[in-house]
């Protein structure tokens, strides 16, 4: 097959997977009402109220699939949610946290970035402003809890890097470079001292609560403190890829691209992670299809910074390339009556939660990415 075929026969798949997906995400609308997905033992999703880190991924969806067909429905269903998330900042349900990011951007800014709404700016500014509460004296976001916690006082983890763009976007629309300049920090400790010296990289990794000095890394989720979490490896390839569209600086993008090389080198045959590198494989051991789907758009976002004729601009689109072919093909739902949009996702393994099913994230970014791929629809990390 010419290379001209093979790209149209690649389009047409990516484009049946789309109108899958947006069939499910409009079902799940219409079924579910203001009721959001939360993380099951089982192959759906438990739905409830606004109360975890994961419901702007289905906002997110929405907006995704209103970008895609231009139905109102999708828009409207997207604002009715954004009412709750003002409701929910409002009365700060289940805040103490780091993950303002995941709520408000594919939420609050991804109205901002769609509709030019002053409603959805200001909402998107005020959850950047609580996650500035979370900056620390010593020189860190504190990733759960309150301020002093013995158990996460100290603790900064590598998901941080995908909250990080609300601050950028803050400091650039406002031009109160406060809101930089911490994010900047972040990103820097965070290369520092999450991406160890073979570019894998730990989940967590502890400070001292009173003078910053450095403890040692570890994990919460992962197989062992030693160990890469794959999902974490993913959010460092798309969060630093992000961190340097907004600063320019070269060390960031370089440190995304290692991340990178150091995820596609450890893949298994089929190319969707287990949910741990270090993890032992046998034939039970779980994957991670929302850990793929994350590398997946970290490695569009790096593309995106490379000129054409650097090498690795080939060598990252033949990645993407198979990439989304690999989920596409075996861990897609396209054809069955399910919820998610992509099966074999994992979130917590040792804590026998969600170990293996769908995972509202997973959907988001495969969503995303077939977007980007197809109509040059980037998500919403940036303004466009």
């Amino acid at each position: 097959m010419s290379t001209t075929n093979t790209t149209n026969a690649q389009s047409t798949t990516r484009q049946a997977a789309i109108e899958d997906a947006v069939a499910k995400v409009r079902r799940n609308l219409e079924q579910r009402g203001l009721a959001f997905p939360h993380i099951a033992s089982e192959k759906r999703y438990d739905w409830g109220a606004n109360e975890d880190w994961i419901e702007g991924f289905h906002t997110g969806l929405a907006w995704l699939c209103y970008e895609y067909t231009g139905d109102d429905f999708f828009r409207e269903q997207a604002n009715r949610h954004i009412e709750d998330f003002d409701r929910r900042l409002t009365e700060r349900v289940c805040l103490d946290h780091h993950d303002i990011g995941f709520l408000y951007g594919p939420s609050a800014f991804a109205g901002w970035v769609i509709e030019g709404s002053e409603a959805h700016r200001a909402l998107a500014l005020r959850a950047a402003d609580l996650l500035m509460e979370r900056w620390r004296a010593p020189g860190y976001i504190q990733a759960w809890g309150p301020e002093g916690d013995p158990k996460n006082g100290g603790r900064i983890i590598i998901d941080c890097l995908m909250n990080l763009p609300l601050l950028y976007w803050a400091s650039e629309t406002t031009g109160n470079a406060a809101y930089g300049e911490v994010a900047v920090r972040q990103a820097e400790l965070s290369r520092r001292y999450l991406v160890r010296g073979d570019d894998s990289s730990y989940h967590t990794f502890y400070f001292d609560q009173t003078t910053g000095v450095p403890i040692g890394g570890g994990t919460h989720q992962g197989y062992h403190d030693g160990s890469t979490w794959t999902r974490g490896q993913a959010w460092g390839i798309y969060g630093f890829a992000l961190s340097y569209r907004y600063t320019g600086r070269g060390e960031l993008l370089a440190t995304a691209k290692r991340m990178a090389d150091y995820f596609l080198a450890h893949l298994p045959e089929d190319g969707v992670a287990y949910w741990d590198f270090n993890a032992p494989v046998t034939a039970t051991t779980n994957r991670d299809s929302s850990a793929s789907a994350i590398a997946l758009c970290g490695l569009l976002e790096i593309i995106a910074h490379l000129p054409e004729e650097d090498a690795d601009r080939q060598r990252y689109g033949e990645a993407a390339a198979r990439a989304v072919d690999a989920l596409i093909r075996g861990y897609a739902t396209i054809g069955e009556e399910a919820e998610g949009l992509l099966d074999h996702g994992s979130y917590h393994v040792r804590g026998d939660l969600g170990p293996d099913g769908y995972m509202i994230w997973g959907d988001y970014y495969y969503l995303e990415a077939l977007l980007r791929l197809e109509r040059g629809v980037p998500g919403y990390w940036y303004e466009r």
